[in-house]
């Protein structure tokens, strides 16, 4: 069975990846089953230069095809952000309290309509040679003024799904892995993936 390594060592994305590509006939492995992975940088200006960068990296590092992804929140009152900063806006890296805290206080006294937000997910695939392709997905929402639910990670309390009437948050798992930015992001990179597979 073909290896591919997912690139995180969040618990989280890492079950949600697995959960979508499961039955894809790969052998998935995080970077948990490789202790001496070093961490990349995530120093670039956007979500695709983000993922190319951790893809490319871990595949020469360990010698096999990884996938990795970039993904966070822009909110258009914000001019975009947090963006590729979203996983540590609150200053301290995957402090999600932190980086909600944050969110809030800066959309203070922005109205409901003007709260328009999406989820972003690049997903790069690379080998030991190269990036061989990416793909990305949206989930377009609106951020509360509180946290709804204590499902999921990241904003996804205050990450409200006008058709579903339900946060990422309150949404259970199977179907937020059905919608989700990352979910589409994968949905696209499915049949590249198999095309990419060695027969």
């Amino acid at each position: 069975m073909t290896v591919l390594v997912i690139g995180t060592r969040n618990e989280h994305k890492l079950r949600e990846i697995r959960a979508i590509l499961g039955d894809a006939g790969l052998d998935l492995r995080g970077l948990d089953a490789y202790p001496s992975a070093s961490k990349v940088v995530e120093d670039g200006e956007t979500f695709e230069a983000n993922a190319a960068k951790k893809a490319l990296s871990w595949a020469r590092e360990l010698g096999e095809a990884v996938l990795a992804d970039d993904s966070g929140l822009e909110v258009d009152a914000l001019g975009g952000r947090p963006g590729v900063y979203s996983s540590r806006y609150g200053g301290e890296e995957g402090n999600d309290a932190r980086n909600n805290a944050r969110l809030l206080e800066e959309l203070s006294g922005v109205p409901e309509a003007r709260r328009t937000a999406r989820y972003r997910c690049v997903i790069a695939l690379a080998t030991p040679g190269g990036v061989a392709f990416s793909c990305a997905g949206t989930c377009e929402g609106r951020i509360l003024e509180g946290p709804r639910g204590t499902n999921g990670f990241g904003y996804d309390p205050l990450f409200l799904l006008p058709e579903h009437g339900k946060t990422f948050g309150e949404l259970p798992e199977d179907l937020k892995n059905r919608i989700s930015h990352r979910a589409r992001a994968l949905a696209a990179a499915r049949s590249r993936l198999l095309e990419w597979m060695p027969r």
